[in-house]
């Protein structure tokens, strides 16, 4: 008897890590549909790249390594992209890269078994498009285990998707659509797979964190989401906040992340700017004492806390005097992490056409400004860890050391601890903290003498 041969694929995930979740959910799906994942586009039949389309940077990307890949295809192989690119332009984006044979939007990955089995059915003359249909299950409602692909020691967790901020230089609500928040029973049992699997880190993810539940009514859905999440998981190490929006965060939120030892004392809240007349016109919450005020509460009942945000430069009317404002609030508030950005002018959005666009080259000396600054800030923080014992969550070990993240790192986005010893990946151990630099601290496990010259 003759043996079924299984469609091999390559997928290749760009973006943040909203994407990367997307990614294993499709890969989930095609491994129960008996695809067989490569890590070799050469030796695969389907070539999948789930895109980026948020900035142009990202648009530029997902379009080169598409083209890259059409370049390259051989007779018999299907080139499919996904994602945000395919949601955000459309039949456009088959136009800028001829060769593609598919396009499956950020709404319809669900769909991928169907979809492929579209394309590899007979010959076409122009690729085939798809966009949610009547019946369509929402992406939001899938329920994945996304353990399939081996153990690890981090795995993000996505609690909703879609955004209904009105941020005037956002592109995500034009092809995300609103938020729409994840039943919390399939939240409740992908994280219980995933510990169940090893993971030790969740990390909690959206578009917008904070708004969990408010399109169901539930002005405090994300705090208790985290208690369930504790309540069904006792043996989670860390629970990791991201992307919480400053006019959500809440006195309870605070109070629940302080008084469970599971949850990070971490907070990754995107600030944009630092001017309140900034603020205004990028749409964003702009009472600065307001949230001045909660960040006082959130560190003094956290003390130990790492508080991580982003700043955008050069958005349009931003004057010397407003660029000042956000320098001296960054050096009043005195972030732990900073990641600063410079404004990209996207089409479709209300700050495409607003007046005073701030000269390319004046962002890039704001950028240099902005990040010389929270360099200094940030470097002391980290020397105030200097003799600090720290548990450390190990992602990478050779050469004689491990590679590692405190509660105080997210992955991808901070800092390193680097130990002076490999240990094992995955493994989670106590460190003592002997040196610093502006982003990475070094340590040592802290069971191990030191020597004294």
């Amino acid at each position: 008897m003759r043996k079924k041969k299984y469609p091999r694929y390559y997928l290749l995930t760009l973006g943040c890590p909203k994407n990367l979740v997307d990614s294993e959910g499709m890969n989930e799906l095609l491994a129960t549909g008996g695809y067989r994942p490569v890590d070799d586009p050469a030796s695969a039949d389907i070539l999948i790249v789930n895109t980026c389309g948020f900035l142009e940077a990202a648009r530029a990307e997902s379009v080169g390594t598409l083209q890259e890949l059409a370049d390259i295809k051989r007779p018999g192989q299907t080139l499919v992209a996904a994602g945000c690119m395919v949601q955000r332009f459309g039949p456009d984006l088959a136009r800028e890269v001829p060769g593609l044979d598919g396009l499956i939007g950020t709404r319809s990955w669900p769909d991928i078994i169907p979809f492929l089995g579209r394309l590899r059915d007979g010959h076409r003359q122009e690729p085939i498009f798809h966009l949610p249909e009547t019946g369509h299950v929402p992406v939001e409602t899938v329920a994945l285990s996304r353990t399939a692909f081996g153990p690890r020691a981090s795995a993000y967790l996505k609690i909703s998707d879609g955004c209904s901020a009105p941020c005037a230089f956002c592109t995500i609500p034009s092809f995300k659509g609103p938020g729409r928040s994840r039943p919390k029973e399939l939240i409740l049992q992908e994280a219980q797979a995933l510990v169940g699997a090893g993971v030790q880190e969740l990390i909690l993810i959206a578009q917008d964190t904070t708004a969990y539940g408010r399109d169901r009514a539930d002005q405090d859905g994300l705090s208790n989401l985290i208690e369930d999440l504790l309540r069904t998981n006792p043996d989670l190490s860390w629970l990791r906040l991201m992307y919480a929006y400053p006019g959500h965060v809440s006195q309870r939120l605070v109070e629940v992340m302080a008084s469970h030892a599971q949850v990070c004392h971490y907070l990754d809240m995107p600030l944009q700017h630092g001017h309140p007349d900034t603020l205004q016109r990028m749409r964003r919450p702009h009472n600065l004492d307001k949230l001045t005020h909660w960040i006082d509460s959130f560190r003094a009942a956290m003390p130990d806390a790492a508080l991580r945000t982003t700043f955008i430069v050069g958005y349009p009317g931003e004057t010397e005097a407003e660029f000042q404002g956000l320098l001296d609030f960054m050096d009043a508030v005195q972030f732990d992490r900073v990641g600063v950005f410079t404004f990209s002018r996207e089409p479709g959005t209300p700050a495409y056409d607003l007046p005073d666009q701030v000269p390319e080259e004046l962002k890039q000396e704001r950028y240099q400004r902005a990040m010389e600054l929270q360099q200094a800030i940030s470097l002391a923080k980290n020397q105030a860890q200097i003799g600090r014992r720290l548990d450390a969550l190990v992602d990478g070990s050779g050469d004689g050391v491990s590679i590692a993240r405190s509660y105080r790192d997210a992955p991808e986005i901070d800092g390193f601890v680097i130990i002076e010893q490999e240990q094992a990946v995955g493994e989670m151990l106590p460190v003592l903290v002997t040196g610093a630099m502006a982003y990475d601290l070094m340590a040592v496990p802290a069971n191990q003498p030191l020597l004294v010259m």
